[in-house]
């Protein structure tokens, strides 16, 4: 979609098909199960929601280990995380994190976080009579994007806004803004939706699955390849950056672009081209299969899912692993102080 804003979609609602809900801030630690499982201080710092089962390894059945969640939707003990912004001050190179901020319309009380959709086909079409969405399987998981690219052309779905307001997103762009915005920093990350139908995961974390999408998220789809053939929800996660109090440190008519990335190092750039997301999937028994066999439903829960108030998500805790300075500026990032 070229722009967005909660007004529009509130106009269209009823046919939308699909979840979209929030969850809070779980922990912010260089953790990574999918792609370094088993390491304590991964190569960066990510931001992570969901569920408290998250540990440097996770296997088997995660919504039957999980006691409780950071998301809305009381049933999901799934777990979604994102790189980590930073600014890298433009006179000194010194980086600090970039707060977290609750997106437009999320559930009372939701704290930082990401917003979290499941989408059965697109924003506008209820396909169910035509195709199956089949539900994720226990111990499923996959990253979208990559740390290392250099070309946005390769970022399928994954998107930028520079926010005017939290519900005026303006148009959609493949990097970094590169002027300062009213209201932070809006990151897209859709994962595609066609599944081998027989692997749980993948040695890039990615082969198993197929985007059959050519480059915005949120539109139609050609149908899955042979291949791939298993039509499953579209994940896609939002997070707002609370880029604002740093508008003042920097004059975009003579220095770089300042926010990066949690693995920006020398030599490396740590623009947008190389943002990532990873998903492990979690819900409890039959619950997101129930919720995709569901139609015209839309922020409700599909009536079918149970919900929980964000004063209970937000007790949803876990213990940290890596014990390192996440806050105030540094000379270096977690995980980059040795890096060339």
């Amino acid at each position: 979609m070229k722009s967005f804003s909660l007004a529009a979609l509130a106009l269209v609602a009823p046919v939308h098909a699909g979840l979209r809900f929030g969850c809070s801030t779980l922990t912010i630690q260089r953790l990574d199960p999918v792609v370094e499982p088993g390491t304590v201080g991964t190569a960066h710092l990510h931001h992570i929601v969901g569920g408290n089962a998250f540990n440097a390894t996770m296997e088997g059945d995660v919504g039957e280990r999980g006691t409780c969640t950071t998301c809305e939707m009381a049933e999901d003990f799934s777990n979604y995380w994102t790189a980590v912004m930073y600014f890298k001050h433009p006179v000194n190179g010194s980086y600090i994190r970039v707060p977290v901020v609750n997106n437009a319309a999320l559930a009372r009380g939701t704290t930082g976080g990401m917003t979290v959709y499941y989408t059965q086909h697109d924003f506008n079409t209820d396909d169910l009579k035509n195709q199956k969405i089949t539900a994720f399987k226990p111990g499923f998981r996959m990253t979208v994007g990559n740390p290392t690219w250099k070309s946005g052309e390769k970022n399928i779905g994954l998107r930028y806004n520079c926010l005017t307001t939290l519900i005026n997103r303006g148009a959609e762009m493949a990097d970094f803004p590169t002027r300062k915005c009213a209201a932070g920093i809006f990151a897209v990350h859709h994962f595609p939706a066609c599944w081998d139908g027989k692997n749980l995961d993948s040695p890039d974390h990615q082969s198993h699955m197929y985007n059959s999408k050519v480059r915005e998220g949120f539109v139609n789809a050609p149908k899955c390849p042979s291949s791939h053939p298993v039509r499953m929800p579209q994940v896609t996660y939002e997070t707002v950056w609370d880029t604002t109090k740093f508008n003042s440190m920097w004059d975009p008519a003579k220095d770089k672009q300042p926010f990066v990335w949690s693995y920006e190092r020398p030599g490396v750039a740590g623009g947008g081209y190389g943002t990532h997301a990873d998903y492990l999937f979690g819900w409890q028994g039959d619950s997101l299969q129930r919720a995709m066999d569901k139609s015209e439903c839309f922020y409700d829960g599909c009536g079918s899912i149970k919900k929980q108030t964000m004063d209970v998500a937000n007790k949803c805790t876990v213990k940290t692993l890596v014990k390192e300075n996440i806050d105030g500026w540094v000379k270096a990032m977690p995980g980059m102080e040795n890096m060339v």
